[in-house]
């Protein structure tokens, strides 16, 4: 479940950073992480926040968002009188039509989704957002995506109306009701306007926007239906039927969807791919047909439809998480996806979601055990279970390199398992932000696959420590700098890294220079970085960390680097100086790596073309 409604009146803005913490992959999760035991609550739940100041309550019209930062903040005006804020109720919290799910991106705005619509903020100034705009349009889960102008949102329950009403629909067959993917206008964000609605047989429970390189007059969107089936009544050519008794049932398949660009209310279903058919037989259910895989493994779903599915069309692959597979598939047409390759997993319930890093030479599968609504982070849980799988990507095929999840044990009032993240683009390493849910979020290096190690985590206590109230981060993504984190009953959270001695203030300048216009997390693309002397530094500081490199390099390459930094023209009197100091440390890196092995001679490499760029600006 990639399971909102924001939560109105004030809320405190807190200052925090995300801790750094080393994990070793630890047999059994330890008992005593600092995450455990936190106090609960839903206004005043102990969060972990070292190094941290807070702020009074600020004015409640634009405190509709609750954030967190993990700079200083700067000196603040004084507040008015906080607003009081209104008495904690379980039910109406826990009513998830009002889930805060997903985030999309565009400029200075971030788009959230919820099962009753979407909100518009603001973001330029991370730590003052503003709501521009409420679109009210129930359906569920309202997954969000943007592309220039159109906002892309998921419909999926019954009750979801084709004018976005709020009455829902009784009868079993209606030409009123509205399942599939909705298309709004958003030149105007105070007023969305919706341009299409595209009906599917089993609606849309997430979505993916696909760009083909050679065709820039259409979008396309993968839609991924998880639901029961319609009646062929109310859509026709619907059919739940299995495929032994209806060849063209609606299920084992996704929606491929062409929208023209010029005419976005032509949107329409373009392809139904088989997927998940058997190479050898062509029989469509082809993978995993349920259950469990021997004594002590998990039940897993059969894979009749994807929950999630991340494409990278630079490179021209696609990852599927499929409920019972995680498949690849080769996209180079968007139009007729082909399946290369799928593995299964005794210890996956659900496949969930997937995250390339950005070489597209790896592939992260989450694995959501219990539907995102039970407790699986306890101390009883097992570390592969509900947890990610990370997989190499060889000759266009998976092989598996190992497990990573959140290690702090939880209690059993708070929803846990493995959700939405995103990659953080600190050049030279692979590094994710994940959300878990009420376990928080955590930061982690997955850069040896084998090896993933959790560099940085916030959690708070469960909202309610007698009873599980559904809560916690749906989904946590970097965007231009920060850390953004839907919380299902509170809102939004705002997160900036802090160094520490897993991740330095050079990384973290260098992952700040990466600009994006546009984000959907599920619609990767290529992270690419200046020529510049953040950039350098970063790769200094990792190899320093890996021993790699001679304290008296790294000396010379910093005093070669402060040199060119403080030339302006590069006709300085210095200039040729500070330049021919750069070409020789060039050369001598270069040399470096072509004996070293590894990341280690790639970050030589990239030490070397960066410092060679950063002095090419000066020539």
């Amino acid at each position: 479940m990639r399971s909102g409604h924001l939560l109105c009146g004030s809320a405190a803005l807190l200052v925090g950073a995300l801790v750094g913490r080393a994990q070793e992959r630890p047999a059994t999760a330890a008992a005593n992480d600092p995450r455990v035991g936190l106090k609960a609550g839903f206004h005043d739940a102990r969060g972990l926040r070292r190094r941290e100041r807070h702020l009074d309550d600020v004015d409640a019209e634009e405190r509709r968002v609750r954030i967190l930062l993990g700079l200083q903040p700067r000196a603040a005006a004084a507040p008015a009188a906080p607003a009081q804020p209104r008495p904690f109720d379980p039910v109406a919290s826990n009513r998830l039509g009002f889930t805060n799910s997903d985030l999309a991106f565009s400029g200075n705005h971030v788009f959230v989704g919820n099962y009753h619509g979407f909100n518009t903020y603001d973001v330029e100034r991370p730590n003052r957002p503003k709501l521009l705009a409420s679109v009210v349009c129930p359906g569920g889960q309202g997954d969000v995506s943007v592309h220039g102008n159109l906002l892309i949102m998921s419909v999926e329950q019954t009750r979801g109306r084709l004018d976005c009403g709020t009455q829902g629909v009784l009868t079993p067959v209606s030409g009123e009701r509205f399942r599939g993917i909705r298309i709004f206008d958003i030149a105007d964000l105070s007023k969305p306007k919706q341009v299409a609605a595209i009906q599917t047989c089993r609606g849309s429970h997430t979505h993916t926007l696909v760009t083909d390189p050679t065709d820039k007059s259409n979008l396309y969107i993968y839609g991924s239906g998880t639901s029961s089936v319609r009646s062929a009544e109310e859509l026709a050519g619907c059919s739940g039927l299995k495929p032994e008794e209806d060849p063209n049932t609606s299920l084992f398949s996704i929606d491929v969807i062409q929208v023209p660009l010029s005419a976005p209310r032509t949107a329409r279903i373009v392809n139904r791919p088989r997927i998940f058919a058997d190479a050898a037989t062509g029989a469509i259910g082809g993978l995993w047909r349920g259950g469990t895989h021997g004594e002590g493994t998990q039940r897993t779903s059969e894979t009749n439809q994807c929950h999630d599915i991340t494409v990278f069309p630079e490179i021209g692959l696609a990852a599927g998480a499929c409920s019972g597979n995680g498949i690849l598939l080769d996209i180079h047409d968007p139009k007729n996806p082909v399946r290369l390759d799928y593995v299964a997993d005794k210890n996956f319930a659900y496949w969930h979601s997937a995250t390339f890093n950005n070489d597209g030479t790896k592939v992260i599968f989450t694995d959501e055990w219990g539907g995102g609504g039970r407790p699986r982070c306890r101390a009883t849980d097992p570390l592969n279970w509900g947890a990610d799988a990370i997989f190499d990507i060889v000759d266009r095929k998976l092989r598996f390199g190992g497990y990573f999840k959140m290690p702090a044990p939880q209690t059993d009032q708070e929803n846990c398992v493995a959700h939405n993240g995103s990659l953080i683009p600190v050049p030279g390493r692979d590094i994710m932000v994940q959300a878990w849910y009420q376990g928080g979020l955590s930061v982690f290096d997955f850069t040896d696959a084998s090896k993933p190690v959790e560099i940085a985590f916030f959690d708070r206590g469960p909202i309610d420590g007698k009873q599980l109230i559904t809560g916690g981060y749906w989904s946590t993504y970097w965007y231009n700098g920060a850390i953004y984190g839907s919380e299902i009953a509170r809102g939004i959270d705002v997160f900036k890294l802090k160094p520490s001695e897993y991740l330095s203030q050079n990384e973290i300048d260098a992952a700040t220079l990466v600009r994006s216009e546009e984000l959907n997390t599920q619609q990767q693309t290529r992270i690419s970085w200046p020529a510049s002397s953040a950039v350098a530094l970063a790769h200094v500081d990792q190899l320093m960390r890996s021993n790699s490199l001679q304290p008296e390099r790294a000396h010379a390459v910093k005093a070669a680097l402060d040199k060119i930094d403080g030339l302006r023209t590069g006709q300085e009197k210095s200039a040729a100086a500070a330049l021919a100091q750069v070409d020789t440390l060039v050369a001598q890196l270069e040399r470096d790596a072509s004996t070293a092995t590894g990341r280690d001679a790639d970050r030589l490499r990239s030490l070397a073309a960066t410092m060679k760029g950063r002095a090419g600006k000066l020539r």
